[in-house]
């Protein structure tokens, strides 16, 4: 059965591999990434899990598509392009908990598409001025959701993690394996 990973990401590419899961082909959606008015955080991540399968979705194939959404409160935190915005999140994540969302999606051979929701609490220490500094000269943040990436540096920064660690990475295996398994995909 051929897979299509829908995601741009090789931090997807390397959690997908720990299934022992070889996309046959990556190919990121092009959609429109926007939330929409009064969109909750969880909802919103998965509405592009689901429209970023679709968009990528061909006949005989299986299509794996996620979306991971820091969120504090209501507020979705953008993917940090900017040194500011990176910082604007740091300072509002630090000492207080946040939500993770991480929507997985697999449309199948037929067209169906099933969906899972994997919702992490994150808990960062409080930050100094110093302490973020540090991190944003590591570039680490650039393109990352809630300006951090758990799997590098920020992880020293996290006094709690409550949920699913691969899922605030960006693909939560659990959910993944078993939509996976679900359409047919031979997991071991």
């Amino acid at each position: 059965m051929r897979l299509i990973l829908a995601s741009a990401s090789p931090r997807r590419l390397e959690l997908l591999a720990r299934l022992g899961a070889v996309p046959d082909a990556v190919e990121p959606a092009e959609i429109d990434e926007t939330p929409r008015k009064g969109e909750l955080p969880n909802q919103y991540a998965c509405r592009m899990a689901a429209e970023k399968s679709a968009a990528v979705a061909r006949p005989g194939s299986l299509v794996l598509a996620a979306d991971t959404v820091v969120a504090a409160g209501r507020l979705v935190l953008p993917k940090a392009e900017e040194e500011e915005e990176a910082r604007q999140a740091l300072a509002l994540l630090s000492g207080r908990r946040h939500r993770v969302h991480s929507a997985v999606a697999v449309t199948d051979a037929e067209g169906r598409t099933r969906l899972r929701l994997s919702t992490s609490l994150v808990a960062f220490k409080p930050l100094s001025p110093g302490e973020i500094d540090a991190y944003l000269a590591s570039g680490e943040w650039r393109g990352k959701a809630g300006g951090y990436a758990i799997q590098g540096r920020a992880e020293a920064l996290v006094r709690r993690l409550s949920g699913s660690h691969s899922g605030v990475m960006g693909l939560p295996l659990h959910e993944t394996r078993a939509l996976l398994r679900a359409a047919g995909y031979p997991l071991g």
